[in-house]
């Protein structure tokens, strides 16, 4: 044995896989489907019979939950597809920076200043009408396979 010490990178998502296998077969609307390693959410599933030689398929038509572009894939439906960890999370905006940035009050009290405001139009000014009135608002956050984004707004009143 060795009197050497180890000393290990610690990981802040403690090893945990972005996604999780799952039968195509088993993949409906409204579910989650990573395709071209993107988290997608699925707008149409049809399932091909059996031919001559082989498994049924599946086609999935999903839209990028991040970006909204919409994607295709065929699987065989009894192989597996990657679905990813898809979690939303709310917090309380504090402020909104020169540069884009918001700052987000979490649950524990600390602050989350990392998330830029969202690309799309009609969010964008609710938030920004919204903090401009002064009136408390609650973002949702949704997170997939270590990306972040504004999906939603709340307004829990006013200050």
């Amino acid at each position: 044995m060795s009197d050497e010490e180890h000393h290990f990178e610690s990981k802040a998502d403690a090893g945990a896989s972005k996604t999780y296998p799952q039968q195509a077969g088993t993949i409906r609307k409204n579910g989650h489907i990573v395709i071209k390693n993107r988290p997608c959410k699925v707008v149409e599933v049809s399932t091909s019979k059996t031919g001559k030689h082989g498994h049924a398929k599946c086609h999935f038509v999903a839209i990028d939950i991040f970006t909204g572009k919409k994607l295709e894939d065929i699987v065989p439906s009894s192989h597996n597809c990657d679905v990813p960890h898809v979690n939303r999370t709310d917090y309380q905006l504090i402020d909104i920076s020169e540069d884009g940035f918001v700052s987000l009050l979490t649950e524990n009290g600390n602050t989350k200043d990392d998330l830029r405001l969202p690309t799309d139009d009609s969010l964008l000014s609710l938030i920004k009408d919204g903090f401009a009135e002064g009136k408390d608002l609650v973002l949702s956050v949704m997170s997939a396979m270590g990306e972040e984004q504004i999906c939603g707004i709340k307004d829990i009143g006013p200050k």
